[in-house]
């Protein structure tokens, strides 16, 4: 059996790969893969490893031998789904492999937009505290977790797993109803929880029913100090009107770690407002990225296979 994967630097370099190609007769392995790349390096290969490269209908009308695809990720958008099942070829996802580590991204957001620390951080290397006739700096508003409110949207695993850690500073944890499903959900809603929100997180999937759940009409009825982050997905939040309400103290903080377009070729409002003095923190979509986390998904990805060949 053949196995191709296409994007292995999407795992970092320092991932083992060596239990996947114990699963199979001939691995191939390639850092990345161009488009026009695609159909000669899968040629010939019953399983198709990828993470983020792009597999239509076209492409896989041109591979009458595939018959695995295995996704290094939850979400398998970059297929056409309906194609591979026209073609009798199984799609294989991994989920759940790195909730610690987004959890701990999420809190790292939540703790450093709190304490204001990217405004600290730009006043001291300005020279604000060197100049200051107090021993400290105290500026800018800093909130205190404890006793205050987490409005969590999304309660799968990674969602729980932000609340047991919120709770551990004394955090209330509420989670919000399901987006489109508000009427068969017994929990309130977020467009009525949100006034009451200290902090809001996303930690849900990118639907019709999430895209720009959080915009323009929903953060009026924010609270002037709350923070909102989203390591859910680009789109859920409408990162221009968040902005815009950023800059006009109508938020406190805002921390994302996912844009709609990644990489952000073509910039991003959010980028160019990082030279602002903003209460907000953008990372590079690493929040999942712990060694741990990578090694799971190897590890579930061998499952894949072998749950696989003894189906087949």
């Amino acid at each position: 059996m053949k196995a191709v994967i296409l994007d292995a630097a999407t795992l970092g370099d320092d991932t083992d790969l060596e239990p996947i190609r114990c699963e199979v007769d001939t691995l191939d392995v390639h850092a990345t893969t161009a488009s026009e790349q695609r159909q000669p390096r899968l040629a010939g290969a019953e399983v198709a490893i990828v993470n983020k490269v792009m597999l239509d209908a076209e492409l896989l009308a041109s591979l009458p031998e595939l018959r695995l695809i295995c996704v290094l990720a939850t979400g398998t958008n970059n297929i056409d789904m309906a194609a591979a099942e026209r073609q009798g070829i199984t799609v294989r996802n991994v989920s759940a492999y790195g909730t610690a580590s987004v959890a701990q991204h999420t809190l790292m957001l939540m703790l450093a937009l709190a304490n204001r620390l990217p405004r600290y951080q730009r006043d001291v290397a300005s020279g604000e505290w060197q100049r200051s006739p107090l021993f400290c700096l105290l500026g800018h508003r800093t909130l205190q977790l404890a006793g205050k409110r987490l409005v969590i949207v999304g309660s799968g695993e990674l969602g729980r797993a932000v609340a047991r850690l919120a709770e551990a500073f004394d955090v209330e944890v509420m989670f919000a109803a399901r987006p489109g499903n508000e009427a068969l959900d017994t929990r309130p809603p977020l467009v009525e929880l949100a006034g009451s929100a200290d902090i809001v997180s996303l930690h849900c999937p990118l639907t019709e029913a999430t895209r720009h759940l959080i915009d323009a009409p929903m953060l009026a009825r924010f609270k002037p100090e709350a923070l909102l982050i989203n390591c859910a997905r680009g789109g859920v939040i409408d990162e221009r009107a968040a902005l815009d309400a950023l800059r006009a103290s109508r938020i406190g903080g805002l921390g994302v770690d996912v844009l709609p377009s990644e990489p952000p070729r073509d910039g991003h409002p959010l980028l160019d407002a990082l030279g602002e003095p903003l209460n907000l923190i953008v990372t590079p979509h690493n929040a999942w990225i712990s060694p741990e986390a990578r090694a799971n998904v190897v590890k579930l990805t061998v499952e894949n296979l072998k749950r696989w060949k003894i189906e087949t």
